[in-house]
């Protein structure tokens, strides 16, 4: 049975609270030291905490839920209902939006934080998710590498600037210490571009 809403999708209940952090030499990390302990992964980067409920209904005009979604890309299970994505002899199935610059970038190497899809979910995902329906392409991938995070960046000990808020940091550079992760991202390779749809005016 698939789910009325997709899994990686957060629910009008789930919030991201507004925890305190500290940085240091050593990094960022949450002031509350048992969320600062299981908040992080094998790897030690820290992840945002989700709290409350699903319940109140999708929430699509919000990130994708942090530990779904980072469930979903660790294990290639489906976005819709976290079983296994299709596959055949041209890779997994993945269904990503139409990039805003109107471009055709080829989508090698192109980075997302969208999980895999099952072929039942593809089809309820591209008729409810706005952001699928506005325009979507349908690709089969043979490769698809975990290359970093997306999330809160903070500057270094001693620096005056704000943290970014949506900075894409990938594994073992400097910045990983520095980072409160909302999404894992992966990049595609040897893709194959089944379909490309387009919305209509």
């Amino acid at each position: 049975m698939h789910p009325t809403a997709p899994y990686v999708v957060p629910w009008k209940e789930e919030t991201l609270p507004d925890l305190d952090t500290m940085v240091g030499s050593f990094g960022v990390a949450y002031t509350n030291p048992l969320h600062d302990t299981f908040q992080r992964d094998k790897d030690g980067i820290l992840w945002a905490v989700c709290e409350g409920t699903r319940a109140g209904g999708p929430a699509y005009a919000r990130e994708l839920h942090p530990h779904r979604q980072r469930e979903a890309m660790e294990r290639l299970l489906c976005a819709g209902c976290s079983g296994p994505p299709a596959r055949d002899e041209r890779g997994m199935l993945w269904v990503l939006p139409l990039l805003d610059d109107g471009d055709d970038p080829g989508w090698h190497c192109v980075r997302t934080v969208i999980p895999p899809m099952c072929e039942p979910c593809k089809t309820k995902a591209t008729e409810a998710c706005p952001w699928l329906r506005d325009g979507h392409v349908e690709l089969r991938v043979k490769e698809a590498e975990k290359i970093g995070v997306r999330g809160t960046l903070y500057p270094p000990p001693g620096v005056e600037d704000e943290p970014d808020p949506d900075a894409l940091v990938l594994f073992d550079t400097p910045e990983e210490g520095r980072v409160i992760a909302r999404q894992l991202v992966r990049e595609l390779r040897e893709v194959t571009v089944i379909a490309v749809r387009r919305s209509t005016p």
